[in-house]
């Protein structure tokens, strides 16, 4: 069976591939009223070691809390 070329809706007689043209264009309009906005900085990867990488890592010694480094002390 062949794909219809027409679609009724609503009692009306559409085609179906002018429909088709009309949702690409208004996806096209609608990505081009999108606004673009610049980064403010160059991203860059971060390479500190994993336990560097998060605020308790850098700047609580290990002493703090509990913590110990070496676990026989």
């Amino acid at each position: 069976m062949k794909a219809p070329d027409t679609i009724v809706i609503d009692g009306c007689v559409y085609s179906w591939r002018a429909l088709l043209e009309a949702r690409r264009a208004q996806l096209e309009a609608w990505k081009a009223a999108q606004p673009r906005q610049p980064a403010l900085f160059e991203l860059k990867n971060d390479s500190r070691p994993s336990a560097e990488s998060t605020a308790v890592g850098r700047y609580l010694e290990p002493g703090l809390l509990g913590w110990r480094q070496d676990p026989d002390s």
